[in-house]
This record gives C-alpha cells, structure tokens and sequence, in this order.
C-alpha cells in the first residue's frame, strides 16, 4: 500500500518522479534533430484536439505535458469530450515509440520506463481516464470501463503515429500491466509488442485460494511468523491504538465517512499489513520487523503498521484519489479476499470489497465476464507479449499464462523479486531472451539474443526504478 498519504500521493504513478534540476550528462544519447520539417512542438500541437499545457528541458529529449481531447464514450461521440492528459518524451521521429501508463495518474516530470531505455525510443505516457484532472464533468461512470480506456489508447496512438511512424510499444507495471494488456486485446494491431510488469489476472473474482497458497509459503517461516505476529497484535490492540488512530486523524484533518468509521478503517489498514509488505518490501527487509510483537510497544505496533501499510490512506482523503480504481475493481477487474488463518476471531469485518472504498453516490454493479473474456483470449491470441513477475510479490499469484495459440510471447519471474520486478532483475538467459524480444518487436534487433542490451546509457534521473506505490491493490 503506502506509508503515508503525502508520500503515496507523490510516488503512486512514477517511475521517477523527480525534479530534472539534477540531471547528469550520463544520460541517454543526444536527441537527434529531424531533418527537415517544423519543430516538433508545432508538429504535435497542430494535430486536431492536442494542445500544450507545460515545455520541461531535459538534456538529450524535449518534453512535453500535453492536453487531448478524448470521447467520453467512444460508443458515442454525442456524449461529448473531456481532457486527457498525456506526457511525451521526445527522442527522434526516427526512433521507435513506448506507450505508457501506470493505469493511475500521469507524472508530469520527465521518466523513462524499462522498455523506453532498452530500444532508446520516445515515450508516450497516458493518464487513465477519471484520474483526475482526466475526468468528464459531469463524471459517467458507466463510461469507466476497460474498453473505453483502451480506446482512449488508441484515439492517442492514432493522433501521434503520423509523426512516429517507427514501431510502437505499449508498457505499464501492475494495473499499467493489465491496461497494456487490455489495449492489445481489443486493438491487437495498433502495437508491435506489450511489455506487462507484475500484471494481476483476476479471472474469477470469487475464487482466491491461490492467495492462500502463496502466503502459507512466501519468503521463510520465520519472517512469516514475524509479520503475523504484528497483524494480530495490532487487532488485539485494537482499543489503545484506535485512540491513537483518531488523535492522529484529528491532528490531520482526516474524516471516515466512505469506509463507514474509524474502525473499519483501522481495521482495513492493519489486515493490509502481510501483503503490503511483501508487494514492496524483500525477504532481507524482514529485519525490520518487531521480532517479539507480543512484548512491543504499541509506539513500535503503530510505527510497522504505519511504514509498511499506512493509516492514512483509508480515511477519505487517501482513497479520494483512487475512486476510478476501486470503481473498475468493484465492476470489471475484480479483487482478492484472503482468509488469514492467524487472526482467529480477531477480524471484525474481513478484507472488505472494493465497495467500501467507493462513496455510496456512485452506482456500482460487477460484470463478472470481463475477465475471463481478456484471460482467454491471452492464452489462445497473445502475440509478441511478454509479461514480468516477481516470486514474492502477492499479485503473481494470479496471473497472466499462455496457452495453445500464442505466438512470440513470454512470462518470465524474478528470483525473490517484489512488485517492482523488471527485465533487468531477470536471471542471465531469460534477462537476454526478453531484452533481444522487446528490440526486436521494435524494429531494433540485436545480431543474436545473447548480444541484447539497452541502446541508451542509464540516466540516474530518467530511469530511477521506482515501485509503483498504489492501493495494495486489489490490483
């Protein structure tokens, strides 16, 4: 989940969200200037419904944040129009192009995710619409659904693949996975390849056991034993640190009206405890943990619990931000239910649906098809996809597979990785096969697979890696 509310605000959609003031020169190569033609600023603003909001300098690259005029309903062009923003990280017209999106806001600080570096191209960042400010006023949310995002996708790539006319690829990490997924399901001829890091694949929402079994056998039994010790300690607590919980609120302005009380939120935020910290943290960090939670103090309770899921973020000022995506997990994408064994009797109210987390204003109803429709077509169509996990990280317990009929495609795992996995992190042979797979869907081949490498030199800013902090996650 996250530490605080601030620091996930700050961090929830950034591969690297930083100020470009410190830049290095160890940066990528030096953009190439097209040869001929109008600046290529005034080549995208004069595209039909693109409009700048903000020019960032960044050596080697131009920058920009864009505005486009998106369909509210691409069913329906009488519906009408909002602004999406978008973020573009010019290279060269020459070069091969990345789509991008966390599946959540858009950083408005120039970034650079794993497969932008690796074939040294541009980057086309998308904000998922209903993050705000990408949202229709007044808001539809009938119109929040994982159709209308890919066509929000491809109405950009359309606009954009006149002036890049290279190959295109499309990338995200967890929910940005499952986006870049969707998009390639319903628009499979728009991108040369996907490149999906530590995607969930919630097929069938009411059927979680792979969850159980991932959390009876992650990591060692002693770390296990250690963060389990913590989550019951903090529910038998409940008492002195909901006093706590409600001074801490008060000192920050903090209010409980979507989750229903304080209670529930405090009780949400503490059953977040075990995945959270696997989703971000490693097997070496369990030397964090209170070794004996039972003799801790509820200062030391308080202060894990705070660090590795975060008391604010189920108050309604934390989940505000999120509405759009329990909104899709409470009606397209789905989300787990772990049973948690080591509570007991504890747990008053279990781990609590997306519902819970959407104001009551907002009609919800689940489409239970959506899933598997996306999941079948993966295993029997995927084409030049490949998918990236993390052994630790709760989210590949349910995850995308391929079946007969795929062509060119992978899923590779990393060896003790978290939900920050990346190609880089891969074992040698597999690190090789998906580098050589991701420059060859983009046009850039490397001679043999063994010889694939990155294009463009690390850039300390560009290429920081980031976990992508969000809700933890349902997905």
């Amino acid at each position: 989940m996250r530490k605080t509310l601030r620091w996930l605000l700050s961090l929830v959609v950034l591969i690297g969200t930083v100020s470009v003031a410190g830049a290095t020169a160890g940066a990528a190569t030096a953009a190439e200037p097209d040869l001929a033609g109008p600046d290529i600023k005034d080549r995208i603003l004069a595209i039909p419904g693109m409009s700048l909001i903000e020019e960032k300098p960044y050596p080697g690259y131009r920058y920009f944040v864009l505005g486009f005029t998106q369909q509210v309903d691409h069913h329906n062009p009488a519906a009408g129009t909002f602004q999406q923003r978008i973020t573009l990280l010019h290279k060269d017209t020459g070069r091969p192009t990345v789509m991008y999106t966390s599946g959540y806001n858009v950083s408005t600080n120039p970034s650079r995710s794993e497969p932008t570096q690796i074939v040294d191209g541009n980057q086309v960042s998308v904000e998922y619409r209903y993050f705000t400010p990408s949202r229709p006023a007044p808001a539809d949310w009938n119109k929040l659904d994982i159709w209308q995002a890919a066509s929000d996708q491809h109405s950009i790539f359309e606009a954009l693949k006149p002036v890049y006319s290279k190959n295109w690829l499309t990338t995200g990490g967890s929910k940005g996975g499952m986006t870049a997924t969707y998009y390639k399901r319903f628009y499979p001829k728009d991108m040369d390849g996907v490149v999906a890091y530590v995607a969930p694949n919630d097929v069938v929402n009411d059927e979680d056991s792979a969850y159980d079994r991932f959390f009876r056998n992650v990591g060692t039994k002693e770390c296990r034993d250690k963060l389990e010790a913590v989550q019951r300690e903090a529910l038998v607590r409940r008492k002195p640190l909901e006093l706590k919980y409600a001074e801490y609120a008060k000192a920050n302005g903090y209010t409980f009206t979507t989750t229903g009380s304080l209670d529930r939120s405090y009780e949400a935020v503490v059953l977040d405890y075990v995945w959270a910290f696997w989703q971000y943290s490693l097997l070496s960090d369990c030397g964090t943990i209170p070794a004996d939670a039972r003799h801790a103090t509820d200062q030391a309770i308080w202060d894990t619990v705070d660090t590795i899921s975060g008391f604010s973020f189920y108050t309604d000022q934390g989940l505000e931000p999120y509405t759009p995506y329990y909104y899709q997990a409470g009606t397209q994408l789905g989300s787990p239910t772990i049973e948690q064994p080591w509570l007991g009797g504890l747990s008053r109210y279990g781990y609590q649906p997306p519902r819970h987390f959407v104001p009551r204003s907002i009609p919800m109803r689940f489409h239970p098809a959506a899933m598997p429709q996306v999941d079948t077509w993966v295993r029997h169509h995927a084409d030049h996809m490949l998918y990236v996990y993390g052994q630790n990280d709760p989210w590949g317990a349910e995850r995308f597979r391929l079946g007969a009929g795929t062509r060119d495609s992978y899923v590779f795992t990393v060896a003790g990785g978290n939900h920050g996995s990346k190609v880089a992190g891969l074992a040698a042979e597999q690190k090789a096969t998906a580098t050589s797979a991701i420059l060859r869907w983009a046009g850039v081949p490397a001679t043999t697979a063994a010889q694939a490498k990155p294009l463009a030199r690390y850039d300390a800013v560009l290429d920081r890696r980031s976990i992508e902090r969000e809700p933890t996650l349902r997905p």
